[in-house]
């Protein structure tokens, strides 16, 4: 029997995964290359000149030793017919009636070997001492290496300075690019070199273009909620008016259904300036002790009944019993008019649940939350109930999640916190 054979990476440091730490690799094997390279020119350069002053001052001798082996005269020191320690294939060459030079070890020292024909299958050769020129090109080759060194790591600090500096202003980028995410319009990058056009680089140009999307997007949304307040606010008194006039008609199905209209629209107006106050982060908790079976069963009563309360484990929470009774009616309420029976409150702890069983949720609704003013599949509403419901569930601190479960239905659950957040007025709170 076969096995697949699988192939695991190995896991790779921390450091290396961020810009500044590849960017310290980077720099590291191209300081490194760099040197390299550097030194192996600067070698072969300063080797080539060294072996070929050798080699010119070796020929030379044997030049002079030549002539005067062929004048019948002693020989100069150093020189020889087939002196000891001759290298067998320079030796070879020079019987061939060639002239050649070698560096090879003689008696223990580095030594320069040349050679060329005596005659008679002899060859005539002259020793030259070459340690000075050996001891240049090691002395050559350490300062490379130990000046190298130190050029890479300062090179190293130096870069690494320089990409810090950079990952540090995209890291301020992001952090204020998440807290605008999370409704914080008020922050701001503030990058000085935004300021200057002409010295600007990328990432100042990133952090002006994020700070003019922020004010720009800031404007529209405090527009947007001024508008709506004060929509709200000024069809109250007109609302108001309607409402006392349509209690005056007689009797009848005609004023029947313009005081159900009158209500649908008062319902809309106080649901709109709900949203308005919800928008401007600045609601503040009346936190109370409350059982939360005893307050589920007071909802479903308000609600009207036709809701089963199961209380699987009930708890004591400290809570803004206003707010909570506000996000499990909207609930209830949703579950009732858009699903089927039967729907079920379910208390578990901090965790309350409603259940329905009709079509579920939307795929919008599940994948982005609610959205005002929009209903699918020809649902009547105006999309405000649920997302009354997840404002006031922020503001208690809690989480409320949408999902439709594999057997059908919808369902909600919410997940109170064990203590409420402190709320309260704030400079920068979320818009």
């Amino acid at each position: 029997m076969r096995r697949a054979a699988h192939r695991t990476r190995l896991p790779l440091p921390r450091w290396t995964r961020t810009l500044a730490g590849k960017a310290a690799v980077f720099i590291t094997v191209m300081c490194c290359g760099l040197a390299a390279l550097l030194g192996a020119l600067v070698h072969v350069s300063v080797t080539n000149q060294t072996v070929g002053q050798a080699r010119d001052r070796a020929l030379s001798r044997l030049t002079e030793a030549a002539r005067a082996y062929q004048a019948g005269d002693s020989l100069t020191p150093g020189a020889g017919i087939d002196p000891e320690g001759l290298p067998p294939a320079l030796r070879a060459l020079a019987v061939r009636g060639e002239r050649g030079t070698v560096v090879a070890e003689h008696r223990g020292r580095p030594t320069m070997w040349a050679a060329g024909p005596a005659g008679d299958g002899q060859a005539l050769a002259v020793a030259v001492d070459y340690s000075e020129q050996a001891r240049t090109i090691d002395g050559l080759d350490r300062a490379i290496l130990w000046s190298a060194v130190p050029a890479i790591g300062t090179t190293l600090l130096v870069g690494a300075f320089a990409v810090t500096r950079v990952t540090r202003r995209l890291d301020a980028t992001a952090r204020v690019a998440r807290r605008i995410s999370a409704g914080y319009l008020d922050a701001r990058v503030g990058d000085d070199r935004a300021r200057e056009p002409r010295g600007r680089d990328e990432v100042a140009a990133v952090a002006a273009a994020l700070d003019s999307m922020a004010a720009s997007l800031q404007g529209k949304l405090l527009s947007e909620q001024r508008f709506t307040a004060d929509v709200a606010h000024e069809l109250r008194t007109p609302l108001t008016g309607l409402h006392a006039a349509a209690e005056l008609l007689p009797p009848g199905r005609p004023t029947e259904l313009v005081r159900d209209r009158v209500a649908a629209l008062r319902t809309l107006t106080e649901d709109l300036l709900e949203i308005s106050r919800l928008d401007t982060g600045r609601e503040r908790l009346e936190v109370d002790t409350e059982e939360l079976g005893a307050l589920a069963r007071r909802v479903v009563r308000a609600a009207g009944g036709g809701t089963e309360v199961r209380v699987v484990r009930d708890a004591r929470v400290e809570t803004d019993r206003r707010r909570l009774e506000r996000v499990l009616g909207n609930l209830v309420a949703n579950a009732r008019h858009h699903g089927r029976p039967p729907v079920t409150l379910t208390v578990d702890g901090p965790v309350i649940t409603v259940r329905d069983h009709g079509d579920g949720y939307p795929e919008y609704l599940v994948a982005h939350g609610p959205q005002r003013f929009r209903s699918d599949g020809g649902a009547k509403g105006h999309g405000l109930g649920l997302t009354i419901a997840l404002g006031q569930a922020e503001v208690l601190g809690a989480r409320l999640e949408f999902a439709n479960p594999a057997d059908g239905g919808a369902r909600a659950r919410l997940t109170l916190p064990r203590r409420p957040p402190v709320r309260g007025p704030r400079p920068d709170g979320p818009v």
